[in-house]
């Protein structure tokens, strides 16, 4: 038995508990509700303001608002325009100046870190001086350490100072530097799930949709008119169900559609559809930010036999598309506004605006 491996691995355990407790579903309803508290009111024509203050973020090798895959959207390449025209266009329409941009958006990844930094502080102080006792006055390197990252600080900003900071001080200052480049690797846990409890915490407080149950991440078979699948078979869950007497919508809420998703559209509908025992039809929706024209455009012509796969697809705030794409006039780009003006690729206003006409 090894009691400084045992304690290490107690430590590893703790601190993925606390980065579960942070991103879960609990904070995320706190957090919420704390935001929305702060709002005077909310309506349709506002919500997907409130979606990109709360979820949307700088991409922090492009220092620009996030629309695109990272490594596409770098300098030179089409995305990079295409970026710098979202950015424009979201600075403009939130009435923030560019460079201030990330102060106000982000809200939610910003203070769930907060709680994870003042969290992962607490839980380690008594445990890291147990580790470090047996070594104790023996010169070990502390946590933090980088001379490499403290060489390439010194070097930018020595003509700068006035005198040489301690280096207790630039450790603290690498250690700060590593954990906010950490906390990036996060944000794919807060965003998924994020986005669905953002839709439906809109939903639930918009007062002209309160007659609608709003239930999200819940299995097939607890919503009406739905069967429990065979023994043998793994339970289907939806990301969000609106119930509204005999009316069920089934909503799909990606924030990004990936090749493997797209599959996955077509799956989870035909397990809906062998599942339903009602013999009523349902509505299935997919509310996404996906900027992909291409991606946009297969999920809005995506078919199921004889019919459209999806009833509506909703994107965010499909203005922010056609800015980003700007006058380009080939391939799906060319397409998407005809999706747009035809109403098959709604806006997420326009969409609850629907639901609030039923």
């Amino acid at each position: 038995m090894n009691p400084i491996k045992d304690r290490k691995n107690d430590t590893s355990n703790s601190d993925q508990e606390t980065v579960s407790r942070v991103f879960g579903a609990e904070n995320r309803t706190r957090l919420l509700k704390g935001y929305f508290d702060g709002i005077d009111s909310i309506n349709p024509k506002n919500t997907w303001q409130h979606v990109y203050r709360l979820l949307l973020w700088i991409d922090r090798t492009t220092a620009l608002a996030h629309c695109y895959e990272s490594d596409k959207a770098q300098p030179g390449r089409a995305w990079y325009g295409r970026s710098l025209a979202f950015h424009d266009w979201v600075s403009k329409t939130l009435d923030i100046h560019p460079a201030k941009l990330g102060e106000e958006i982000d809200w939610l990844f910003r203070e769930a870190v907060k709680d994870l930094a003042s969290k992962a502080v607490a839980s380690r102080t008594s445990a890291y001086m147990e580790q470090r006792l047996p070594y104790e006055g023996r010169g070990f390197p502390e946590p933090g350490e980088d001379p490499e990252l403290v060489g390439i600080i010194k070097e930018i900003l020595e003509p700068w100072m006035d005198r040489k900071p301690p280096e207790e001080e630039l450790r603290k200052l690498t250690r700060r530097i590593h954990l906010y480049m950490n906390q990036e690797n996060k944000r794919r846990n807060l965003v998924g799930e994020g986005f669905e409890d953002v839709i439906a915490e809109i939903i639930s407080r918009l007062p002209v949709l309160q007659t609608l149950e709003t239930r999200n991440r819940v299995p097939l078979h607890e919503l009406p008119g739905f069967h429990a699948p065979p023994p043998n078979e793994k339970a289907k869950k939806v990301d969000l169900a609106l119930i509204a007497q005999n009316r069920r919508t089934l909503v799909s809420v990606k924030w990004s559609i990936r090749a493997d998703r797209e599959e996955q559209f077509q799956s989870d509908f035909e397990a809906y559809a062998r599942l339903e025992s009602a013999g009523q039809d349902f509505a299935y929706t997919l509310i996404t930010n996906e900027f992909d024209a291409a991606r946009l455009k297969a999920a809005g012509e995506r078919r199921r036999q004889n019919a459209l796969l999806f009833t509506h697809v909703v994107h965010i705030n499909p203005e922010g598309v056609l800015a980003a794409y700007g006058d380009a006039s080939r391939g799906a780009a060319k397409e998407v506004p005809t999706h747009i003006s035809d109403g098959r690729l709604l806006s997420l206003n326009a969409w609850l605006s629907f639901l609030a006409s039923r």
